[in-house]
């Protein structure tokens, strides 16, 4: 694969900032992906150590030539949803700080045999891990018409989806649906013209379920929060970059579950208690106008921090 795909950092310089970085801390990378993240953590780190995660293995070499001048790294080929156990086998117990930037990365989107863009022609893919077995391929070819219909509505919050689950059904009857683009146009046949007269590509939520789906995104990313959270030191903190609204809600509701004390409304209690996390931020954080003029993939990013209380 060519050296000229290139993956943008969102909210960069907000999520380091919120992350509070000690020099000498123990720092995580959820989402490795081409580096850019880990490196403006090492930049702050004189004695420290980061540990980068990162499932795909192309990811991993990209952010390996990317921070090959920094000699306290630690990178795991992993899926972050083994998070506390790998950590743990590296006899690290508690950590000071993670930070995810969920989604797919610049050069998956952009390298057209992964399968992730509608608009690069290629085999139906999608997998994250290439090692995995489960792929779009096998979705959209062998599933029923309601897992079809369940996965488009429910990942891709699609409101067509039973249109475009019944033309995926239609056309894998005459042929198998092998390609990106073919199933584009698939999707195209399904919808009536007023609905594909709208803007925005008619795809894009198909695809996005589809890719949810294969990698198994929103329970991998709820499991993986809570055992960084259980793993996170006193003062401790996270950051989470989401692009959906999906992911978003997990995020919101896991932070706004573990800050809150439910006391019954009327009972004369004095609370003395801390719950487990603070919100640092209150309101979700989103791109400057300057940084979507230059990466238009920053639409959609949100941005939240919890700190853990002692």
């Amino acid at each position: 694969m060519a050296d000229e795909y290139q993956h943008v950092s969102v909210l960069l310089k907000e999520s380091i900032e919120l992350l509070n970085i000690k020099p000498d801390g123990i720092y995580v990378d959820m989402t490795l992906g081409g580096g850019g993240h880990s490196e403006a953590i090492l930049n702050h780190l004189t004695t420290g150590t980061l540990i980068g995660f990162d499932q795909d293995t192309y990811a991993l070499s990209k952010a390996k030539e990317r921070l090959t001048r920094f000699s306290n790294v630690i990178y795991v080929n992993q899926n972050f949803v083994h998070v506390k156990e790998a950590l743990l086998d590296l006899g690290i117990h508690r950590v000071d700080g993670f930070i995810y930037d969920l989604g797919v990365s610049s050069f998956q989107f952009d390298i057209a045999e992964r399968g992730f863009s509608y608009q690069l022609d290629s085999p139906l893919d999608m997998r994250m891990d290439q090692n995995a077995e489960l792929t779009a391929y096998h979705i959209v070819n062998e599933y029923s018409f309601s897992e079809l219909m369940q996965i488009l509505y429910r990942y891709g919050e699609e409101p067509n989806a039973k249109m475009i689950a019944s033309g995926i059904i239609r056309a894998r009857l005459i042929k198998p649906i092998e390609t990106t683009l073919e199933l584009v146009e698939v999707i195209k046949k399904s919808l009536p013209m007023k609905i594909l007269s709208k803007k925005g590509h008619p795809a894009k939520q198909t695809f996005q379920a589809l890719r949810i789906a294969v990698n198994d995104e929103l329970r991998v990313f709820e499991t993986s929060l809570r055992q960084a959270i259980d793993l996170l030191a006193p003062h401790g903190r996270i950051a989470v970059i989401t692009f959906h609204s999906l992911e978003d809600r997990i995020c919101k509701q896991t932070f706004k579950e573990l800050a809150t004390i439910d006391i019954p409304k009327g009972l004369p209690i004095i609370v003395t208690e801390k719950p487990m996390l603070r919100l640092v931020n209150n309101h979700v954080i989103t791109a400057s106008e300057e940084e979507l003029a230059n990466n238009n993939r920053a639409k959609s990013a949100k941005l939240r921090v919890c700190e853990k209380n002692e």
